[in-house]
């Protein structure tokens, strides 16, 4: 029982500092601004030393992929979940904002953080690039069982209206996190109002899919 119970122990550790850590970070760029909050700055926030720091993290940049990942995470839960519900696709959608904007709304120096980052470092900016199209896809299935249900218009791609979807509610959690004031969800819904009027099944349509070719955006982890 001790043998089995230490390893545990060890990794419940060694969660609780990582977590530690993140969290300060996301508290210093909140307060300082990504640029100007040092790895001293995070280290000191989260009372470790700075070597404890690069055992969970290669640099202050990987904060935010680790942010990444947690979004990614809730999102993939969320839409399997729906997937295996009867709640209606568009309803989905909306409340998909919601779940998506806590930590955000936490932190509204986060989205100017990750794009500063995807802006600033190659390195990052690949890595978000790869995100970027994981969420893409995420997003992709669930307009997908839209369309199939006959709740959302089926003459355009799955793939181009997951991202038209997706720059609606980034642009409007931009412009939000200029202000970082409690209106997010307000806007969220009136944004999403506006979009479903495009979004609704076209009856006059036909069935076959056009594409946008919409060009690839910056990444948007909801």
């Amino acid at each position: 029982m001790v043998a089995t119970s230490y390893p545990d122990r060890r990794a419940r550790r060694s969660a609780e500092i990582r977590e530690r850590i993140f969290n300060a970070a996301l508290d210093m760029f909140a307060k300082k601004g990504f640029a100007e909050t040092t790895v001293e700055d995070i280290t000191n926030a989260a009372d470790i030393g700075k070597g404890t720091f690069f055992n969970y993290f290669p640099s202050k940049d990987h904060i935010l992929l680790a942010f990444g990942e947690m979004q990614i995470g809730k999102l993939r839960e969320a839409v399997d979940e729906a997937k295996c519900s009867t709640q209606p696709v568009p309803e989905f959608l909306q409340g998909l904002g919601r779940l998506m904007t806590r930590e955000p709304m936490r932190h509204p120096a986060i989205i100017r953080a990750l794009l500063q980052a995807f802006l600033s470092s190659e390195p990052v900016r690949e890595s978000m690039a790869d995100m970027q199209k994981r969420v893409l896809a995420i997003h992709s299935e669930m307009i997908a069982l839209g369309q199939q249900r006959g709740e959302i218009r089926s003459d355009l791609t799955s793939l181009d209206i997951a991202m038209v979807f997706r720059q609606a509610i980034f642009g409007t959690l931009l412009i939000w996190s200029l202000d970082g004031d409690g209106s997010l969800l307000e806007r969220m819904n009136a944004t999403f109002k506006i979009l479903w009027t495009g979004l609704s099944p076209r009856n006059n349509f036909d069935a076959h899919p056009v594409s946008l070719t919409a060009a690839p955006s910056v990444p948007l982890f909801f």
